[in-house]
């Protein structure tokens, strides 16, 4: 059963788009000698980086005996004070939520997203012990404390909703749609085959993108699709080129792709001695911008090294952007800060060889970040065996610290969902839900 890696943002507002599409050439191309500029800024030459401190900054005041006459300031202090000590030892950590139990099958999730602080939804497939693979779509109303199984025909890659009832769902063999918040599912009859990525900017108008230099645009609600021609004046042979991330914010949008030939040999963690003496090679990265709703694009390309898997921005004029390397780099993957007010000047904000990020996240109106990835264990990054999951915050997206995670959870890939940053869940490809609590903590 086929799965797709890379997850953009399926719910809420994604906003501004733009100057990210330059930003993120110029990041993903910052080792290649070309004319892209991009300055990288080290925390230090260990790699380290600074811990984020939770500090409330108000002064404890003084308790003094209450007098009846002075009952009312005091209890006000005290008050103060209470608050003051709830935040300093509140902790946030993540918790596993749900797990898939069945002795005799496993629960692979593909995607997964919360169009609210109670309704959420997972797409993916269940392998039994004889090899049998089985879709399904599981679905919440109740913020993840339940989950019910629906079945479906074909397996869910990825998914996009507009709101907590309208979505849809694209496999390797078309798109299905629900009104019904993935309680059931219409097959859309005239929908292309061998798409990855969907995006609705209403319920008539979308935009679908996949295999082989297309991306597609229907205006009736996918009764009809017409394949957008600038898509294909990529270079580049056909065979080898994917366009596989969408993202829209009002009338500005962006579609990212690159063309990637096949290279000889087995997976990397079948031939780890041969891995090691390779290099990896530059490969071209795509991408088409539009300002007007799809109405007109403009195509940008560049060769660089790895791939741009995942954007995430904020409203303010901030966004991260995720570059992932195969196993023959120097580091898993890279994490860059762009500031899309600035002609999308970017900074690298956090790379380590033992976490492989898969995910990032900004909040609108907020500088808190969010990654989320696995241990990677030795030079081989991505190994049929799963690495413990691994989630990091920062508070300026520049320094960032690990929290704490459920020991039990593992990965080859995590992905991060919730309406805003209070109410966050995130899923694992091995069939894992955790979801981000507030509690004491510990002495």
């Amino acid at each position: 059963m086929p799965s797709w890696f890379s997850r953009p943002v399926r719910c809420g507002a994604v906003v501004e788009t733009l100057n990210v599409a330059n930003g993120l050439l110029r990041a993903a191309s910052a080792l290649m000698p070309t004319p892209w500029y991009f300055t990288s800024v080290e925390k230090s030459p260990d790699h380290t980086y600074k811990p984020m401190v939770n500090l409330s900054g108000d002064k404890a005041c003084p308790i003094r005996r209450a007098w009846p006459a002075r009952n009312s300031a005091c209890a006000t202090c005290i008050f103060f004070l209470a608050l003051s000590s709830l935040a300093l030892g509140a902790e946030q950590r993540w918790d596993i939520q749900y797990s898939y139990r069945q002795v005799d099958s496993a629960l692979s999730i593909n995607d997964f997203l919360f169009t609210s602080e109670t309704r959420g939804i997972v797409c993916g497939f269940t392998t039994d012990r004889h090899g049998k693979e089985t879709p399904l779509v599981l679905v919440t109303i109740d913020g993840g404390r339940h989950w019910s199984e629906t079945p479906v025909k074909e397996a869910g890659l990825s998914m996009f909703f507009l709101d907590d009832s309208n979505g849809w769902m694209v496999t390797d063999k078309g798109v299905w749609q629900t009104t019904e918040a993935g309680r059931s599912w219409t097959k859309l009859k005239a929908a292309p085959s061998g798409l990855l990525r969907i995006w609705f900017l209403d319920k008539k108008h979308g935009f679908a993108a996949g295999l082989e230099k297309r991306v597609f645009e229907t205006t009736n609600g996918g009764d009809t699709w017409t394949l957008l021609p600038i898509a294909a004046e990529a270079q580049g042979d056909k065979t080898y080129t994917t366009y596989g991330e969408i993202a829209f914010s009002g009338n500005d949008g962006i579609i990212s792709g690159w063309n990637i030939p096949p290279r000889p040999g087995g997976p990397d963690w079948m031939e780890p001695e041969r891995a090691a003496r390779r290099r990896q090679l530059p490969n071209l990265t795509i991408l088409l911008q539009t300002k007007d709703a799809g109405k007109t694009w403009k195509k940008s390309e560049a060769s660089v090294f790895g791939q741009v898997t995942r954007i995430s921005l904020a409203p303010q004029g901030i966004a991260l952007g995720l570059v992932e390397y195969k196993d023959e780099f120097d580091y898993p993957s890279e994490v860059y800060r762009i500031n899309t007010s600035l002609n999308g000047t970017s900074d690298s904000v956090f790379r380590d060889k033992s976490r492989a990020i898969t995910d990032v996240r900004t909040f609108a109106g907020s500088n808190r970040g969010l990654i989320a990835g696995y241990e990677t264990e030795g030079t081989i990054y991505r190994s049929p065996i799963p690495g413990k999951l691994k989630v990091l915050t920062s508070d300026d997206l520049e320094n960032w610290h690990e929290m704490t995670v459920d020991y039990r959870a593992v990965a080859h890939r995590a992905m991060i969902a919730g309406p805003d940053e209070n109410h966050l869940w995130i899923a694992t490809d091995t069939g894992m839900i955790l979801k981000l609590v507030t509690a004491p903590a510990g002495p």
